[in-house]
C-alpha cells in the first residue's frame, strides 16, 4: 500500500471514530465503535489496491450516513 493511500485510510478510520463519538446513545456509540475497529482490524491485511479502494469508498459513504444520523 502506497503511503498516501495508507495516510488516507489511518484519516477516514480516525474521522470514523471521532464522528461515531457524537451519537447520543451509549449503544448506538459503542456498537458503531466496535463495528469500525473490527472492519478495520479484518481487512488490515489486504493488499489488492482494488480491494482496498473498494473498501475505502464503502468507508467514505459510511462517514456520510453517520454525519447524517448524528
Amino acid at each position: 500500500m502506497a503511503a498516501s493511500s495508507r495516510a488516507q485510510v489511518l484519516r477516514l478510520y480516525r474521522a470514523l471514530l471521532r464522528e461515531s463519538q457524537r451519537f447520543g446513545g451509549y449503544n448506538y456509540r459503542m456498537y458503531a465503535i466496535r463495528r469500525i475497529r473490527d472492519a478495520f482490524r479484518e481487512n488490515k491485511n489486504i493488499k489488492d489496491s482494488e480491494k482496498i479502494e473498494e473498501l475505502v469508498n464503502k468507508a467514505k459513504a459510511n462517514l456520510e450516513v453517520i454525519h447524517r444520523q448524528v
